[in-house]
Formats: structure tokens, C-alpha cells, sequence
């Protein structure tokens, strides 16, 4: 057994496909498929069940994967350590739309002035894929909106932020005295796309609401619906601090909703097998102290 059979393994576990990871990895499918057979056979386990050509994992695939890719992150870690990499290497942060608009880049300014020799790599996604990159180790350290999903990864709350909702100026809900849920049905969402951190957050709220929302639109480009609220198009339920200025111009209006803040957590994640290095828990605890300053 060696570091090679459990990198093989971390991409097929990844892509669910032998195909996709032997591209990954630039070798043959056979290559990639004996390597897992040799890990199968070397322990006694099936890690995929092999249905209708299409591979699904089992329990002790699920196992190994976990103890895997805790080893292949150590010895990556002893490598960095090793040549010195904690200081003067790169460590890898991916933020959400949000924070990566408004709280990252005084942030990694920062912490590249305290450590000049460390680069920061940093990736700008939702939430769903941020997480997925952190399982598959492709990031350190992520910024993210809202709760987490994935039982594996590890988040502390650094700050919070909340959404808030949007209505063309002169909208008729501008005249009620108060707003409820229920107000709101009547009228045509336009909302992020499934995924975005802002649009689990919303989902999750409305469901204990007992409500679910069908977007009229669904868009990546947080601008693009604020400009279609303005026009009448529908309302939206977004994040504060990028429609903050829009609000503060009018272009757009805003109401509270009762009986909801739309408070949500910013939370700093990790996936629980890291080894965090000294680099990266000061990265942490920068965050923690920039917010509160």
C-alpha cells in the first residue's frame, strides 16, 4: 500500500467516475482501475459497488477515505514543513460571494503585510462548492455564509451578517404597516442560484416556515437582480452588505419582516483530518480579531 494508491483512490472517490479521475491524474483507466483493485484486495474490503458501470461507494469505501485522506494531508504537511513551506509557501482560502466582496480582500491585505512571504491562493464560490473543495482537500481554509453541511468539515462563527428583503419603490407591501411571510407569496421571487449560500439560507428558513419558494428568476449576479427588482420584475431576498448602497441610493426599498431577522453566521471551516499549520491558525485568528477591531 502506498501514497499513491490512496491519491487514486481520494480522485475516484471525488469524481465517483474512473474515467474523470484517470484524466485527473493523467493516466490510463486500467492503471487507475488496478490500483483500486490492489487497495481491495490488499485490506479484504469493496470500496465501490460496481452497478449498471456506474460506481457507488460503500461503508468501508467511506471509512477509508476519511483515514486517507488524513494521511495524504500529513505527509503534504511533513513536505511543506520540511522545506520550510509554512513560511514561505501558499495557503489556499476560498470565500463566498459576500465575504469575497466585501471581507476578504482586507483580509488577505493584512495578513500578506504580516507575512509577506506566504501568497495567498483564494477562490471566490458558493457554498456548496466550497465545502466540496474542502473535503476533497482542494482548499485550507474557507469563508462561508450560513450554516454548514458536511458533518465533516469543522467551522467556528468569526461574525454575521443578515439578508434583507427587496421591493421596487412604490411597491404596495411599502404601505402596510407590518409585513408577514405570507405577504410575500402573492408576489414573483428573484432570488440567487441553488447552491449560493445565501439561497440555503433562505431555503432553510422559509422550510421551518413551512414554505417553499418557486423563483421567477434564479441568477448568479446579485446586481442583475437587484436591477430587475427595481423594475418591477418581482421582490428579492438578499444579503445586506451588497445591496447596502442600492438601498441607501433608493433604487430599491426595504422592510423588516416580522417574527425574522435573517441573521445569519460567517463561519471559518476546515475539514476535521487537517492538519492546520501555523500559517493557517493565524490565518483563523485574524479572522476572528479583524470583525471585532
Amino acid at each position: 500500500m502506498t501514497l499513491r494508491h490512496m491519491r487514486i483512490f481520494i480522485q475516484v472517490y471525488g469524481t465517483q467516475n474512473i474515467t474523470k479521475a484517470a484524466d485527473i491524474l493523467h493516466m490510463t483507466q486500467p492503471a487507475v482501475t488496478r490500483a483500486i483493485k490492489e487497495i481491495e484486495q490488499y485490506y479484504g474490503v469493496t470500496l465501490f459497488d460496481r452497478i449498471n458501470r456506474r460506481l457507488s461507494v460503500t461503508e468501508s469505501g467511506k471509512q477509508f477515505y476519511g483515514q486517507a485522506l488524513h494521511i495524504i494531508d500529513a505527509f503534504d504537511t511533513m513536505e511543506k514543513s520540511m522545506r520550510n513551506w509554512d513560511h514561505l509557501g501558499i495557503l489556499r482560502i476560498g470565500a463566498s460571494v459576500t465575504i469575497g466582496n466585501f471581507l476578504l480582500p482586507n483580509l488577505v491585505g493584512q495578513f500578506q503585510k504580516d507575512n509577506p512571504q506566504v501568497k495567498i491562493q483564494s477562490t471566490i464560490s458558493n457554498g456548496t462548492l466550497l465545502q466540496a473543495a474542502l473535503m476533497d482537500n482542494g482548499l485550507d481554509l474557507a469563508l462561508i455564509e450560513g450554516n454548514l453541511d458536511e458533518p465533516d468539515l469543522i467551522g467556528e462563527i468569526y461574525t454575521y451578517d443578515h439578508l434583507v428583503l427587496l421591493l421596487p419603490p412604490a411597491h404596495p407591501l411599502l404601505a402596510k404597516g407590518k409585513i408577514y411571510f405570507n405577504d410575500l407569496m402573492p408576489y414573483d421571487f428573484l432570488l440567487r442560484e441553488k447552491g449560493s449560500s445565501s439561497r440555503i439560507f433562505l431555503d432553510t428558513i422559509l422550510s421551518v416556515h413551512g414554505m417553499a419558494l418557486h423563483p421567477l428568476w434564479e441568477s448568479v449576479s446579485t446586481q442583475a437582480l437587484v436591477k430587475a427588482v427595481h423594475s418591477g420584475i418581482g421582490i428579492s431576498i438578499l444579503p445586506e452588505p451588497l445591496v447596502h448602497d442600492n438601498i441607501a441610493s433608493g433604487f430599491v426599498a426595504t422592510r423588516s419582516i416580522e417574527g425574522e431577522s435573517f441573521q445569519r453566521p460567517h463561519y471559518i471551516a476546515w475539514h476535521k483530518n487537517k492538519f492546520l499549520t501555523k500559517t493557517a491558525k493565524n490565518f483563523i485568528l485574524l479572522c476572528k480579531s479583524f470583525v471585532n477591531e
